[in-house]
């Protein structure tokens, strides 16, 4: 089963970075990236989408939870942020509402694993719901152009709006093409 294609890694420490990341390839996530603070994590995200993000606190130049905050406010990404066990209910509490998984050192492999399902799971129902998202903007600006055209085929044409619509429904069966193609070039020939 492959939780992740893309996995990144941000680190401030090299210690158990190997092991972490052995362990992602041995249950099922693809390519590991590894960096090691925060401002270079950023800078990458702007170029580069991941699956799955895991943050191991502390961070070179900062701790990591704002970190997680904001990728998961800008990325569909699944979101783990380790830390110490004795910070790990603390960071719960700050992150818990963004939707970021946080896992204690010393790291158990049974919860690690769990996280990692997650937080794929997590990044999974974000894609869906991202193109679902965009199926219904394009749906919305369909009726947007619709109806800029059926005002133009009302008071131009002096059509009823039921005749209106029915023209452009028409046109775009018997000439093959969407109604937004067809409503753009009423519009066009009225503007």
């Amino acid at each position: 089963m492959v939780y992740s294609e893309h996995t990144l890694i941000i680190s401030g420490s090299e210690k158990g970075l190997d092991g972490v990341a052995g362990f992602l390839k041995s249950c099922g996530c693809g390519t590991v990236s590894t960096i090691s603070s925060g401002s270079e994590a950023r800078r990458m995200l702007q170029r580069y989408a991941y699956d799955l993000i895991i943050i191991n606190t502390p961070l070179k130049d900062e701790f990591g939870y704002q970190l997680a905050l904001k990728l998961s406010e800008s990325t569909s990404s699944g979101i783990i942020l380790i830390c110490k066990a004795d910070m790990a209910d603390e960071m719960i509490n700050r992150t818990m509402s963004y939707g970021v998984c946080v896992v204690s050192k010393p790291l158990n492999k049974a919860a690690f694993l769990q996280a990692i399902r997650i937080g794929s799971a997590f990044h999974n129902r974000m894609e869906i719901l991202s193109r679902e998202n965009q199926k219904l903007r394009a749906k919305l600006e369909e009726v947007r152009y619709v109806s800029r055209a059926k005002i133009f085929l009302i008071t131009q044409q002096q059509m009823s709006e039921e005749t209106a619509h029915r023209y452009i429904e028409k046109n775009a069966m018997d000439t093959r093409r969407t109604k937004k193609e067809v409503a753009l070039e009423i519009i066009a020939m009225y503007e």
